[in-house]
């Protein structure tokens, strides 16, 4: 049961001490505490609700020291995703800024962080970025606050072959130097959760492991048993677990994506969750870094050209890099809804539509006219249109869904598109352009990650936009271009080749 204890000789109406007031309050407090005999756990408590009121004042706020930490599993499906959320919203509620970060190509998380922290999440993916672009990318965009988080993808070790890390959370935490703190699904585990850990903690030695938290715990006991396992085995400590509840279940997903956000309500009683469960204060203690993050930040240049950007329930799977770099050669960024939108912003140079979930919206989007109507004027005006995966898709003339109901897409590029159950398609892919394009001259290189259930129908176009390879090895072409009018499969990462970017904003302006 939930008690509260008031203590003698300090003011009730904190929330209106001015700074120096508030300095003063902490030093009687702690006298307070230091005077009266609590149990352990008791002075805990006390102490932690002390640090939750004053992370709330500036003054104190900024005496957090920053942290960094990546949070990684064992395997797929062990809740990395559902923690991640718990520890930003656990951070937020304690009036922490964070920064979260998603290890890997994926575009569907990083949504999920910016609805739980309530800012973007960044991809750190060496094949997309590279190394130093990987480091300067999270230098930069920790920088600007207090705790940056990361969130793994698979499990620590599982990379883009055997025997090796390349493409694993563990290559971003060995590259970056973060401490991890291992997720362990701990359903029917006990015991045996101490070799497990065990081998994780050791299989590499640039990969430093500073707790665990266990997920699916049945009942205080069951987390006891794992938390005493790990100490007699002198293995990083548990500092935390999440009981099982049916009611942490991420929302349901359409083909292995989800099709909605966490609710705020949901994403608060998480927090709560964590914060309750989780030992938050020891977790930041463990992953402190010794120097706060410098970053001499870019001053963006006036812009020059305006760039519609397609966002809504349909369109909205963009890695935030590519903006920052579209940002620094000049372009202004204006977003728009295909699905709600009657019109096209004002003064636009070029159309950009990303991924998303089209099919389910093929209806909606077909029934559009005035949009489509612009959308294609737009395109006859000779200005430049580009889509990917699924805004892509948009472009076509035409999108079947899995009830086998067709529908009338945008028609500027050649092809028509089928929804499968099965997935066709899932990997990183080189790609080369195979004429002068919006990209740059013939040649320009990219990078990419392509991962579709559709397929297109009939024969392949006849005029492609790059020339792709595969980790196997396997070449293809992919996209196509139409005059002024280009789409493929892949998501393109920006910071693959910078240059090109800077080829996209001068053709903007012509």
């Amino acid at each position: 049961m939930k008690t509260t204890t008031k203590i003698k000789g300090i003011s009730k109406n904190w929330l209106v001490i001015k700074n120096r007031q508030i300095r003063n309050l902490r030093m009687r407090f702690c006298k307070y505490l230091a005077n009266i005999k609590l149990t352990r756990y008791e002075q805990g408590c006390a102490y932690k609700c002390e640090r939750r009121f004053l992370a709330k004042f500036p003054v104190f706020r900024g005496s957090l020291k920053p942290s960094a930490f990546m949070i990684a599993g064992t395997n797929s499906g062990g809740g990395k995703t559902t923690l991640t959320l718990g520890i930003l919203r656990a951070l937020i509620q304690r009036g922490v800024t964070v920064s979260p970060f998603k290890c890997g190509p994926d575009y569907i998380d990083p949504l999920f962080h910016q609805a739980a922290a309530k800012c973007s999440s960044i991809n750190c993916d060496t094949f997309l970025m590279g190394k130093a672009g990987v480091k300067t990318s999270c230098i930069r965009n920790s920088s600007k606050s207090q705790v940056s988080v990361f969130e793994g993808v698979m499990g620590l070790f599982d990379g883009n072959a055997p025997g090796e890390i390349s493409g694993s959370s563990a290559e971003i935490a060995a590259l970056l130097k973060l401490p991890v703190i291992l997720v362990v699904n701990a359903r029917g585990l006990s015991g045996s959760i101490a070799p497990l850990v065990r081998g994780f903690a050791r299989w590499n030695s640039h990969v430093r492991i500073v707790g665990v938290i266990a997920n699916f715990v049945g009942s205080t006991r069951h987390a006891d048993l794992l938390r005493d396992s790990l100490k007699l085995a002198n293995l990083p400590p548990l500092l935390g677990v999440l009981f099982r509840d049916e009611k942490w279940k991420l929302p349901e997903r359409h083909l292995g994506l989800s099709t909605e956000l966490p609710t705020e309500e949901w994403l608060e009683s998480l927090g709560r969750e964590v914060e309750n469960s989780i030992d938050i204060d020891r977790i930041l203690e463990l992953t402190c870094l010794e120097s706060p993050l410098e970053y001499n930040g870019i001053s963006l240049p006036n812009p020059t050209t305006r760039l519609g950007v397609a966002y809504d329930e349909a369109f909205g799977f963009y890695y935030s890099e590519n903006f920052d770099l579209l940002r620094q050669s000049g372009v202004e960024i204006c977003f728009f809804s295909p699905l709600h939108d009657a019109e096209l912003p004002p003064d636009l140079d070029g159309l950009y539509f990303g991924g998303g979930f089209p099919e389910l919206y093929a209806g909606q989007l077909s029934q559009n006219s005035s949009m489509l109507k612009a959308i294609r004027d737009f395109a006859d005006s000779g200005r430049i249109v580009y889509g990917e995966c699924g805004g892509y898709l948009f472009l076509l003339k035409s999108l079947t869904d899995l009830d086998g109901k067709n529908h009338p897409m945008l028609g500027l590029l050649p092809g028509e598109a089928r929804m499968g159950k099965k997935l066709a398609c899932l990997g990183y892919r080189e790609l080369e352009t195979c004429a002068e394009s919006i990209f740059g001259a013939t040649g320009t290189k990219l990078r990419g990650h392509e991962f579709h259930y559709s397929s297109l129908s009939g024969k392949p176009p006849q005029n492609p936009l790059f020339y792709a390879q595969n980790l196997r090895g396997e070449q293809f072409p992919a996209g196509s271009i139409c005059n002024n009018v280009y789409g493929s499969y892949v998501h393109l990462h920006f910071a693959s080749n910078p240059a090109a970017v800077k080829a996209f904003a001068k053709r903007l302006k012509r």
